[in-house]
């Protein structure tokens, strides 16, 4: 059980006024309910607390790697009283941040990503325990893209030539692609570069280029919205903090675009169909789909990576950003 009492104190600031008393340990950041609503505007712990054990009941996170007790004196009455208060580490309260507030969420997580990267530099975090868990990380990769790979394998699907060539990509994404190189030792490109003002396009628009698809689909159910979900991952590209842009290029942008739509599971039935046709359009609107006559991203791969994001575990998603990312910069 991680030992919260050995952990270093961080001030995290929101909008000049509102500091959160962050714990740092075991390179991550951890916060009780009460303070992930401090947070998050005063969002009543009560409320913080259901969407927790959402999260855990969805099995969206593992609540054994996610939750540690930190001992607290307080009094109760004229009794000093000594209470294990439970504590989220980074990826609970992003995960409840991306319920509540996605734009406080996204200010807080590249805090926190510079603060843990300044707390791994100035020698809290032992070299070789990182070097460890990046292996380990490269290991899940592979491991996940193998089972993914069989998984398709197994599926009955119409389209099998798409299918045989997405476990192709897979396969080879596995065992050595240049990206799984950088992925290693950590080159993965975390920006884009195209800095020319993005296109806006709004949700109707988008909703617009999905109904066109409704009648190539026999399901009654499918582009049918689960929630407003697919609202706030068309207006979260466009966001921005302390008067700049959260993702400031085009290649940002389209990366975060689909990955949020084929995550978020916003419509009922069509998600990676949607989130792939979403983000060719978003590339098209903004003239960035093709370079030298040639699509910057292929069927093949964007059909893959789709599939891969679906199948993926919510502390991955900056991987994947990454790797859109990458695949984008490198289009020749």
């Amino acid at each position: 059980m991680t030992d919260l009492s050995k952990g270093e104190i961080k001030i995290y600031e929101h909008n000049g006024s509102n500091q959160v008393e962050v714990i740092m340990q075991d390179n991550s950041i951890w916060l009780s309910a009460e303070k992930i609503g401090e947070l998050f505007d005063n969002k009543d712990r009560s409320t913080i607390q259901r969407h927790i054990k959402h999260i855990y009941e969805e099995d969206e996170l593992s609540k054994d790697s996610t939750c540690a007790f930190f001992a607290q004196v307080q009094m109760e009455g004229t009794r000093t009283v000594t209470r294990n208060i439970p504590y989220y580490n980074l990826d609970v309260i992003l995960a409840v941040g991306y319920r509540v507030s996605s734009k406080i969420a996204t200010g807080f997580r590249k805090w926190a990503t510079d603060i843990l990267h300044q707390y791994v530099v100035n020698g809290y975090v032992v070299n070789e325990h990182l070097l460890k868990k990046e292996h380990e990380k490269l290991i899940t990769l592979q491991t996940l893209t193998n089972s993914l790979a069989q998984s398709i394998k197994s599926k009955k699907l119409e389209n099998l030539d798409d299918i045989k060539k997405a476990v192709n990509f897979l396969q080879d994404f596995s065992n050595g692609l240049v990206l799984l190189d950088d992925f290693d030792h950590g080159n993965l490109d975390k920006k884009g570069k195209t800095e020319s003002p993005a296109q806006r396009i709004s949700e109707n628009e988008f909703l617009e280029v999905i109904n066109t698809m409704k009648p190539a689909f026999e399901s009654d159910v499918f582009a049918v919205p689960k929630d407003d979900g697919f609202t706030g991952a068309v207006n979260n590209i466009y966001q921005t903090f302390g008067g700049k842009e959260l993702y400031p290029t085009l290649e940002e942008k389209a990366a975060m675009l689909l990955y949020s739509i084929t995550k978020d599971h916003c419509f009922h039935d069509g998600n990676k169909r949607i989130a792939a046709s979403c983000f060719l359009y978003f590339m098209q609107k903004n003239n960035m789909l093709y370079i030298n006559g040639k699509k910057r991203i292929d069927d093949d791969t964007l059909f893959s990576i789709t599939l891969f994001i679906a199948e993926s575990k919510t502390e991955d998603m900056e991987m994947f950003r990454q790797i859109i990312i990458s695949i984008l910069n490198r289009s020749k």
